[in-house]
C-alpha cells in the first residue's frame, strides 16, 4: 500500500464504521508517521464549558465555548487547537506556544498565560481526549473502508454546527460521497 500523507486532512468515517466511539465522525489529522496517527474528532462537543477546565482559556473559545471529545484516548488530558490570524513567512518562526499542525493551523501549549497567544489566533477550541491510530493500523482502516479521506476547508475544525459538520463535508464533495451525505442514520427504517 502506498504511503499516504494525512497530517492536516480530515477522516469521515463511513457508514460501515459502526464503533460507536467514531459513529459519523469527523477526524481533523494532527500527526501522521511511521509510528502511527493522532487526530481529533471536531464534531463531538461535549456538554462541559470550557471555563469548568481551563478557565483562562475559555474567552478564547467562543463562539462556541464547550470542550469536545477528540477521541476515546486519554480523556483525561486537554489538547488546545487554534488557527492563527496570518500564517508566518517561511523562516519568520511561529508564535510562542503554538506548534503547526498544517497550514494555519496548530497545537496549544496549555501552559502558557493566553494572554500570549490571544493576538495571534483567530478560532481556539478545546479537545478532551484523541483519536490514535497505532503504526499501519489506520492504513488498514483505509484498507477496509472505514474512512473517507478528504481536504478540510476553512472552519472545518472550528465549526459552529457540529451537530452538521458529518453531512455538510460529505455533501461537498463529488460523485459518490456527495451522495452518501443524505444516508439515513437507520438505514433499517428506511
Amino acid at each position: 500500500m502506498t504511503e499516504v500523507a494525512l497530517t492536516g486532512r480530515l477522516l469521515v468515517a463511513t457508514p460501515l464504521l459502526v464503533d460507536p466511539n467514531f459513529d459519523r465522525t469527523v477526524v481533523l489529522v494532527l500527526d501522521h508517521d511511521g509510528d502511527g496517527t493522532l487526530g481529533v474528532v471536531v464534531n463531538r462537543p461535549t456538554a462541559v464549558p470550557v471555563r469548568e477546565v481551563l478557565p483562562a482559556w475559555s474567552e478564547l473559545a467562543e463562539p462556541l465555548p464547550m470542550v469536545f471529545q477528540g477521541g476515546p484516548v486519554a480523556l483525561d488530558s486537554a489538547l488546545g487547537l487554534a488557527e492563527l490570524r496570518s500564517v508566518p513567512r517561511p523562516g519568520a518562526g511561529e508564535p510562542l506556544g503554538w506548534r503547526r499542525v498544517h497550514g494555519d493551523l496548530g497545537l496549544v501549549d496549555l501552559d502558557i498565560p493566553p494572554e500570549m497567544l490571544a493576538a495571534e489566533i483567530s478560532a481556539f477550541r478545546v479537545y478532551a481526549g484523541y483519536a490514535g491510530w497505532s503504526s499501519g493500523q489506520l492504513e488498514r482502516e483505509l484498507a477496509q473502508g472505514a474512512w473517507y479521506v478528504v481536504d478540510p476547508a476553512p472552519g472545518d475544525a472550528f465549526t459552529l454546527d457540529p451537530d452538521r459538520t458529518w453531512r455538510a463535508v460529505l455533501r461537498r464533495q463529488r460523485g459518490e460521497l456527495a451522495l452518501l451525505s443524505t444516508f439515513p442514520e437507520d438505514p433499517a427504517l428506511n
